[in-house]
């Protein structure tokens, strides 16, 4: 949810009663402390960060983290073992999002606070496991810590399921971008609303960066560089697109990091409506 998980659908789903994730990918430090301010300005309730943790500045995001009192961090792209105890010292939560039940046991052991198991339905960065064997064989390994879910939810009746599979909560960003608040180009929303579930496409598994996107031009093209080994003229077609699709709205030429649940999500709500009809089911 990078460039799209921003202060006004970060404190808009806090708001509702939700947890809201500030998306910390690509943000330098400094743009990270002004994001977390501008989510305080608009909302009081507890909301977290998600943090890439290859990112060359990652040490310096982490201390805007614990400087701004943020009570939960989210992580990805590498162990948050270089981090944990300085984060758990400062009370942060951590929620590391692992793609594998192997992955979740290491996690639990290494002392976190829970994980996220993130199932290749997902938009954006996935792993190779679907999120129905990934909950269950996590859930008969993971005993001591919650274990969120994600990838593939959409309507309340794929999070109630989720929640009778034993999930202690769920993790959604396809049906956020398809709400009001979210700061995305009108194409993008309508993407996600003409999509089905055969509209998206996995690319970047050989040069390890496996993702979700929706099948344009451009998810054709880097297809095409990954059928032939290119990975410098797939890191070329990708460089900026992400940005060209959220702000720009640019249809063939966007990378628009949309999940398979786009199939099942049919109208634009409010942020706290979207919430509410979740609840219902829930509780």
């Amino acid at each position: 949810m990078a460039h799209v998980a921003k202060a006004p659908l970060v404190a808009a789903v806090s708001e509702a009663g939700g947890l809201g994730i500030i998306g910390g990918a690509g943000m330098k430090p400094e743009e990270l402390r002004e994001e977390i301010r501008k989510v305080k300005r608009l909302t009081s309730k507890p909301f977290g960060v998600n943090l890439m943790l290859l990112m060359g500045y990652i040490e310096d995001q982490i201390k805007v983290v614990i400087e701004e009192g943020v009570p939960v961090v989210t992580t990805g792209a590498g162990s948050p073992a270089p981090f944990l105890k300085e984060l758990k010292e400062h009370g942060v939560k951590v929620f590391p999002l692992v793609g594998s039940a192997s992955l979740a046991v290491r996690m639990e052991r290494m002392g976190v606070d829970g994980v996220v198991v993130e199932g290749k339905e997902s938009g954006g960065h996935i792993g190779h496991v679907s999120t129905l064997p990934l909950l269950t064989a996590t859930l008969q390994k993971i005993k001591k810590v919650p274990v969120i879910v994600a990838g593939g939810i959409g309507v309340p009746e794929a999070a109630q399921a989720m929640k009778v599979l034993g999930a202690a909560g769920i993790q959604m960003g396809t049906r956020f971008v398809a709400s009001e608040e979210a700061p995305v180009s009108d194409t993008y929303r309508e993407i996600v609303l003409k999509a089905n579930e055969r509209s998206t496409v996995e690319v970047g598994y050989r040069f390890r960066h496996g993702m979700r996107l929706y099948k344009n031009a451009l998810a054709r093209k880097l297809l095409d560089a990954e059928m032939k080994g290119d990975e410098k003229l797939f890191e070329q077609l990708a460089r900026g697109t992400l940005r060209r699709a959220v702000e720009d709205g640019d249809p063939d030429g966007g990378m628009y990091m949309i999940g398979q649940s786009a199939g099942s999500i049919w109208d634009i709500k409010p942020v706290a409506e979207i919430i509410k009809d979740f609840a219902k089911v829930l509780k």
